[in-house]
């Protein structure tokens, strides 16, 4: 028997009986369709974050006290205080990183800001006025403080949309001053809404000097994070080297394993995050995939059942002529037909429910998402639906194959 009229006869199998082959695909279905938008939502997200990331530049490294966290017993390290004002003046010395174009002390931490009888738990960012080069921040309306604020340690704060709506509503916020920590700061410029930009959401942010952050809101005389831009892209590699060397001579430092503060750049961030995303994908991608297990199991019991029903049809089969291959042919090719039209249907949903999803997020949630439609999982999901159609109809093919003619005519 040839290939094209085993082929034929098991579509004309299946269409024999159109609704046990709906129920039988449907396992194959929904663990396709599972895979294809897990997957692509952890790439959607994968982007969100890679974004997020770039959204400082590539040219910035981030400077945090305490050592690199390498497990949850490391988390009480990023409370260390371990960048100091010393560190700030020597890294700011061409004579020690020629290559760093500029450095930005940062300090923040949550407080309640209030106005009237109006009160708001709002994120206090204290940074120096490198802030708006650095975050490509401007305000919509007034202006950011200026190197004299940061000497003074002027009681002045640029605050975000959202606070400002919280805290004034439609009333005009510029020139008004909030209290926060006892302190009364005088609102000398409102952000545009500019939701997350690398990690932060300005929009829920009062900025302020950090010197007046560390001396009157948090009372502190070190640094939460130095952020620094390098002078090109090519000179990243040296700046991290020149940094670690001066923080290590500035610490006392001479075995690189006690070092009491890490380096990142940007690549390092996105490419930690990439493996974490990538790391959870596939832990979900694996528990969806019990699903097409419990598929395959589905369509081996089915098949069963149908060699039972059609053992008249094997007999008679059998006397004019086919082979036990040309059975168990017919047998396979329905199975891997059925599961391989599972895994056609279940990439067409998968990708419809991620598109959905990435819709509801940008648009409802206001995420700066995008739809992302893993090809790779679709070429990979239909391979392995095809796959587990193929190892679980083998048992039954084997099975239909081996029934004697004569029995199978007998057979009522």
């Amino acid at each position: 028997m040839t290939f094209a009229h085993t082929l034929k006869t098991a579509l004309v199998g299946l269409r024999t009986h159109k609704s046990r082959s709906a129920l039988t695909i449907l396992g194959i279905v929904i663990g396709i369709t599972a895979i294809i938008l897990i997957m692509a939502v952890g790439q959607g997200a994968q982007d969100l974050i890679l974004k997020q990331v770039q959204g400082m530049g590539s040219k910035t490294i981030a400077v945090a006290p305490g050592r690199e966290p390498t497990g949850p017993s490391d988390f009480a390290q990023i409370f260390s205080d371990s960048l100091k004002e010393r560190d700030l003046e020597l890294l700011l010395r061409k004579e020690n990183a020629p290559t760093i174009a500029e450095v930005m002390p940062v300090v923040f931490g949550g407080e309640t800001a209030s106005y009237g009888s109006e009160t708001y738990r709002t994120t206090i960012f204290g940074a120096s006025e490198l802030i708006s080069n650095i975050f490509d921040l401007f305000p919509a309306e007034g202006r950011f403080f200026d190197e004299e604020d940061i000497r003074g340690k002027a009681d002045v704060v640029v605050i975000g949309s959202k606070v400002r709506d919280e805290l004034f509503g439609q009333s005009d916020a510029l020139g008004e001053r909030i209290r926060i920590k006892g302190r009364n700061l005088r609102i000398i410029g409102i952000l545009p809404k500019k939701g997350q930009i690398s990690f932060f959401n300005f929009d829920d942010m009062a900025i302020m000097p950090y010197t007046t952050a560390q001396q009157y809101i948090f009372g502190i005389k070190y640094f939460h994070r130095f952020i620094i831009e390098a002078s090109t892209e090519d000179a990243i590699p040296q700046t991290v080297r020149d940094i670690e060397a001066t923080l290590r001579a500035s610490h006392d430092i001479d075995d690189p394993s006690k070092d009491d503060f890490f380096v990142e750049t940007s690549a390092d961030i996105a490419e930690r995050l990439k493996t974490i995303t990538d790391v959870l994908t596939l832990l979900l991608v694996s528990v969806a995939a019990v699903s097409l297990l419990v598929g395959g199991i589905g369509i081996m019991n089915i098949m069963l059942v149908s060699v039972t029903e059609r053992t008249r049809e094997i007999g008679l089969r059998k006397a004019i002529g086919a082979t036990n291959q040309d059975i168990m042919r017919q047998f396979l090719f329905e199975a891997v037909i059925l599961t391989a039209m599972g895994g056609v249907i279940g990439i067409l949903f998968g990708a419809l429910l991620s598109f959905v999803v990435a819709l509801v997020l940008s648009q409802v949630v206001a995420l700066p998402w995008t739809f992302s439609f893993p090809v790779s999982a679709a070429l990979i999901g239909l391979g392995v639906s095809a796959g587990v159609g193929l190892l679980f109809g083998l048992y039954p093919a084997r099975q239909a194959s081996r029934k004697s003619p004569i029995e199978a005519l007998r057979y009522e």
